[in-house]
Formats: structure tokens, C-alpha cells, sequence
């Protein structure tokens, strides 16, 4: 449990909306000064107290310095969820930096690629030679130097250096790299702070969103202003039972997370005391909205893009159904026609633009990109003012709330990830055997949406006499090499030829249903049916067999999660994401649930309870 040295304290006070927020590195030396002894993070593998957290980010500061890094420069964070991540960022800015988060998960390939695009000066990381360029100097995350710390402790940001570079999946094939300003990120900490999302007593925050996400800034920031940080590592984040106990054992008080996510989770918290959620990355359902509203329970919908900061609009859930809220202080909000002309009717839609001090400066390397989606805005009283072109549609109802409609692009949100087609798209038509590709979203059962990819292959490879394969399982394993896991498609399907519209282009809507599974093999009657049947529906597969593996599939963490939750309910069991996890396949996970159904039923659970505020 967190416990605070002094119940009365309050965090470091934000600037008012008409005054440049304070910098957040100068916000931390506040809170270090004044409560030294208070808890900064928790870890899988340790806690820091913030006088621990000052020294250790003070002297890997130091280090990057002494290796060459100076103020504008780019370094890579290649880490794992534990104490050394928050460290990490914390010494690129003392530094004078920007970070570049380099996920460990992803392939060596793409984080190579990022690398080289961001033109890194160091890496951070915990291994001796992570996939970098060669010449990079690699530190580790508890590397020291002969100089002093006053290095790091003299820096003060300006509002327009650089904080962070994050990519995110490109159109063209190509990930993009989004450089977001230190002003930006004060703006959002004081945006937050004004709309009420943030409260002035200190908080106990899970981190809970991946560092090569925006979401994960909004909740990694917070130890800025003197909140305590609750690292949630991989094991956790992907099991609700571990979550929701690492929850209660630190008592945090906000949590961040999707809908998608709060379905899994809100059994396990059923009984206990919910965090004041954060829900972002993908739409508010109606059902979730009102279930939180009509309960009672703290949450909050954020909107905003990478491209604007993480969050630029928010509301609370509560009164009527889902809508997007009002702008963040100093964010400026457009709602437009295809002639930039403002809609202004009830119930007609348009494409949003925002505009304000929390606009990224752009894409990294990428001029041409940048002018096309951060367009010169007309609506603002200073010369050479901007505003950003999210491609997402909204309206205004008949009671003026601002309301998501859907997008103008392909591109999409899965499971909080947002997604290029394109990419995916590209990065297939790039392999052997492949003539032609579209990817499009399949939603086999409600709620579970999931990638389906389409291919042509020709009938001889180019100077072979044999046909060229494109077997599903051997073009998935290729993707699997160059794409992160939430890019590459749950299913393949081999057309004879693509379905075109009368221009010429892929007619998208008229792709088929994702290729059917092989030939059924008898599956036991009993709890063994049940189980199959459960994964035929989650997975959207007309049939499963005994030796099939949930993840050739085409599962992926949160349909698992589904599985279980669908298991326990149906058959009352004690079942648990392990018993997935570690199964070889089908018929050794049917094992694992006759084993929980013979132990017996699970307990009963009481209703969900909001978390009140309180200081500790």
C-alpha cells in the first residue's frame, strides 16, 4: 500500500489557461524538493522513492551526455516494463533529448528501421546489442560517468524542443514518426489538470499502456507532478485476475485503459474498488457509457490523436450516451466541410480539425507528409497558426454534443492500435508469391474485430516453372518477421482475382468472408464441445481441432482474455489466462478446464463499487 508523508499535500500547481504551463521537468524538481521520501514508482521489480528517482535519472543523464548527447538530439529507449523504463525517459529530457520509444516485442527488423529514421544519437537498453545501426552508442539503463549531475539538473526545456518521436503505422507502407514538442506535453498535463480529469491531491496511476503509444504519455507524465506510478509489467497487463490485484495491493486511484480492455477487466473488479477510469484509443459503446454512468463509476472519454498530443478533447461519463466532450484549455476545435467551410447544422457531419499549442511539430523527416495533414489554419487570429487534420468525422447532436461518426480513411482502431491498412497491405504485396493484397476489418463476433487479409499469387513465380506459394500460414509467419503483432492479419484467404469497382480499384466490400478453417475433427461432447465451441465463436472459425493452437488461429491477447471470461461464465469455473497461455493447443487447454470444472465452482462475485476520491 502507498503511503504519503503528508495526507494534506497537493501536487505542484499547474499555470493557469492564460499562462505558459510550467515545464514538466521543472514540476518534478518540485516534487522531489518536497516530498523526497514519497514513492515514485512501483515495479515489478522495485519501488523508487522520488529522491531515488532524481539520483538515478540524474546521473544516466550524465552518461548520455558524456557519450555525446546534446540538446535536439534523438535517443532510442529500449526497455522492458520495469524500473529502469520510467528512469530512462525521465534521463533523455534531463539530457536535453528526445526519446524514441524501441518496444523489445517488436521485430528487430522494424525497430531497426525506426532507429535509423530517427537518426539516434544513443540507446538505452538493457541488452549489449539490441537491433540498432552499427555506431550507435548503447548504454545501460544504470550507466554512470566521472561527470557531475549538475549537467542534468541545469536543463530547462524550451517549449519547442523536442520530448518524443512515437511511429505509428504509415499509409504507404512506411511507419511515420510523430516528434511532439515539450510544450505540447506541459499543455496536455495542464489541460488535464484544468478539465478535472487530473485531481489536486496526489494519485496513485497505473501505467498501463505500451511506451510506443501516445496513451502511454498521458500516464507516464504523472510522476511529474508528484503522483506515484504504478509500472503495470507485460504478465499483468495481459491477465484481468493479476491486474485487478495489482490494482487493490497499491491502491491506485486512475487507471487508463480501452473499452475493450474494461470488458475484460470489470469481472475481476466486481466487489472492489474501480479507479477512476481512463478510456481512450477506440469509441465508448453505448452499453459500456451507460453501465459506467448508471453505476456511478469515475470515469472519463478522451479523445485526441497522436498527432495532437495524446488527448485534445474529454468528457465525463455521465448523463446521456457517448460523445466526444469539450476541448482541453487552449485547444481550438473544427468541424468542416470537404471546402474547409464549418458545419454547423444538427445532426451533419463533418471532418475535425484541431488546432492550438498542442500540435505536434510534425512528421520526423517527412516535410511533404507534414504540410498535407498539418494544414494552415484560417480561422486563427495569429499569422502562420496550424491546425491538424484527423480524418475522423463527427456531428453535432440536436443538444450540441460533439459525436464520433467514423473516419474518411482506412485507417482503423483495434484494440486501441491504430492502423494503416495500407501498411499491412503493402508489406504483404512485398512478399514472395504475391501479386496483389487488401486488408479489410471482419468481426466474426460482436465486439471481437480482428484483420482480414486477401492475396493473389500468380501461377508461376518469376523465373521459377514452379507455382509460387501463398499458403496462409507461410505468409502470415513472413509477416510475423517485419510487422508487430497487432499488424499482422488474423486470417489469409487466396483469391483467384481481387473484386474491382467499376474504376478499376479493390472493392473492399464485396471481399468474401475470411477463408473457412480445414475439415473438422470430432471433438469430445461435454465441457470438451463447450470449450470448442467457445473458440469457434471467439476466433470466428466454423471449426476447431483437437491439435489446433489458439494463436495460429489467429487469436491475440484480448480474444483470450474473451475465451476465459466466456468459459467461467459459461461452466462457472475458476479459470484463469494461464490455462490458455501455457496450452500446446486445443485439447491441452480442454484439459486444464475439466481440471478447474472438477475443483469445483467459482465464488460468487458482488456488484462493481466506484472508487471515491481520497488523499494518502
Amino acid at each position: 500500500m502507498t503511503t504519503f508523508a503528508e495526507p494534506a499535500a497537493t501536487v505542484p500547481a499547474a499555470a493557469p489557461a492564460s499562462a505558459t504551463p510550467a515545464d514538466l521537468l521543472a514540476r518534478l524538481r518540485a516534487a522531489v524538493a518536497a516530498h523526497p521520501a514519497r514513492t515514485a514508482v512501483h515495479a515489478a521489480d522495485g519501488s523508487l522513492d522520488f529522491a531515488a528517482l532524481d539520483r538515478r535519472t540524474a546521473a544516466l543523464a550524465a552518461a548520455l551526455r558524456a557519450r555525446g548527447v546534446r540538446r535536439g538530439d534523438k535517443v532510442g529507449v529500449h526497455l522492458a516494463r520495469t524500473l529502469d523504463l520510467p528512469v530512462a525517459l525521465l534521463a533523455v529530457w534531463r539530457a536535453g533529448a528526445a526519446y524514441v520509444p524501441l518496444d523489445p516485442a517488436y521485430p528487430a527488423e522494424r525497430i531497426s528501421f525506426m532507429a535509423a529514421d530517427a537518426g539516434l544519437a544513443a540507446v538505452v537498453s538493457a541488452e549489449a546489442a539490441p537491433p540498432v545501426p552499427a555506431g550507435v552508442p548503447v548504454l545501460r539503463p544504470d550507466a554512470t560517468s566521472g561527470a557531475t549531475v549538475a549537467d542534468a539538473d541545469d536543463f530547462v526545456p524550451d517549449p519547442l524542443d523536442s520530448a518524443y518521436v512515437i511511429y505509428t503505422s504509415g499509409s504507404t507502407g512506411r511507419p511515420k514518426g510523430v516528434e511532439v514538442p515539450h510544450g505540447a506535453v506541459a499543455d496536455l498535463a495542464a489541460g488535464l489538470e484544468q478539465a478535472g480529469a487530473y485531481r489536486p491531491e496526489p494519485s496513485v496511476v497505473a501505467w498501463n499502456a505500451s511506451v510506443s503509444f501516445d496513451a502511454s504519455v498521458q500516464q507516464w507524465i504523472r510522476i511529474c507532478r508528484g503522483d506515484t506510478l504504478v509500472v503495470v509489467d507485460d504478465a499483468r497487463r495481459a491477465d484481468p485476475a493479476r491486474l485487478a490485484a495489482l490494482l487493490a495491493e497499491h491502491a491506485v486511484t486512475d487507471l487508463d485503459l480501452t473499452p475493450s480492455h474494461w470488458q475484460l477487466l470489470r469481472e475481476q473488479l466486481t466487489g472492489a474498488a474501480v479507479p477512476r477510469l481512463f478510456m481512450g484509443g477506440e469509441p465508448v459503446p453505448e452499453r459500456t457509457w451507460r453501465e459506467l454512468a448508471d453505476g456511478g463509476i469515475d470515469a472519463f472519454n478522451l479523445y485526441g490523436p497522436t498527432e495532437c498530443t495524446v488527448d485534445a478533447i474529454t468528457a465525463p461519463i455521465t448523463g446521456p450516451g457517448p460523445h466526444l466532450g469539450e476541448p482541453l484549455a487552449g485547444v481550438r476545435v473544427h468541424l468542416l466541410d470537404e471546402r474547409l467551410r464549418p458545419v454547423t447544422g444538427a445532426g451533419e457531419v463533418g471532418e475535425l480539425y484541431l488546432a492550438g499549442p498542442g500540435l505536434a511539430h510534425g512528421y520526423a523527416g517527412q516535410p511533404g507528409l507534414t504540410a498535407g495533414r498539418f494544414v494552415a489554419d484560417p480561422f486563427a487570429t495569429a499569422p502562420g497558426a496550424r491546425m491538424y487534420r484527423t480524418g475522423d468525422q463527427a456531428r453535432r447532436s440536436a443538444e450540441g454534443l460533439l459525436e464520433y461518426v467514423g473516419r474518411v480513411d482506412r485507417q482503423v482502431k483495434l484494440r486501441g492500435f491504430r492502423i494503416e491498412l495500407g501498411e499491412v497491405e503493402h508489406a504483404l504485396a512485398a512478399l514472395d508469391g504475391v501479386t496483389a493484397a487488401a486488408v479489410t476489418v471482419h468481426e466474426p463476433a460482436p465486439g471481437d474485430t480482428r484483420l482480414a487479409a486477401y492475396v493473389t499469387g500468380p501461377a508461376v513465380a518469376p523465373g521459377s516453372t514452379a507455382p509460387a506459394s501463398t499458403a496462409p500460414a507461410e505468409l502470415l509467419a513472413e509477416l510475423r518477421r517485419t510487422l508487430p503483432a497487432h499488424l499482422v492479419p488474423a486470417t489469409v484467404t487466396v483469391l483467384e482475382a481481387m473484386p474491382l469497382t467499376p474504376n478499376g480499384k479493390v472493392d473492399h466490400r464485396a471481399l468474401p468472408v475470411p477463408a473457412a478453417g480445414a475439415a473438422p475433427e470430432a471433438v469430445g461432447g461435454g465441457v470438451a464441445e463447450q470449450v470448442a465451441e467457445v473458440w469457434r465463436t471467439v476466433l470466428g472459425v466454423p471449426e476447431v481441432l483437437p491439435a489446433d493452437d489458439f494463436l495460429s488461429l489467429g487469436g491475440h491477447s484480448l480474444a483470450a482474455l474473451r475465451v476465459v471470461h466466456l468459459l467461467r461464465r459459461k461452466l462457472n469455473v475458476e479459470l484463469q489466462l494461464r490455462h490458455l497461455l501455457d496450452a500446446a493447443d486445443l485439447a491441452a487447454f480442454t484439459e486444464a478446464v475439466q481440471r478447474a470444472a472438477a475443483a469445483g465452482p467459482a465464488a460468487a462475485r458482488p456488484a462493481l463499487t466506484a472508487r471515491r476520491p481520497a488523499v494518502r
